[in-house]
């Protein structure tokens, strides 16, 4: 996305309904504590690390979801 970041984009969607689960995909390495600290505000339940297969992403999102 050119205009903005996947945080960005969250803080966005946020602001219009604070209930929103997001999950975020990165192909890099991902320090979950370090983000979680930087944007605690966000609701961000999940981290996915690219590359990953259709049928494992739905099963992890639907984990989130339960």
């Amino acid at each position: 996305m050119p205009l903005m970041n996947g945080f960005e984009l969250c803080e966005k969607i946020l602001k219009l309904d604070i209930n929103v689960r997001v999950c975020c995909m990165s192909a890099g390495e991902i320090n979950q504590e370090a983000i979680r600290e930087v944007h605690s505000t966000k609701s961000i339940g999940c981290f996915i690390k690219k590359p990953i297969m259709i049928d494992n992403l739905i099963e992890r999102l639907k984990a989130e979801l339960e």
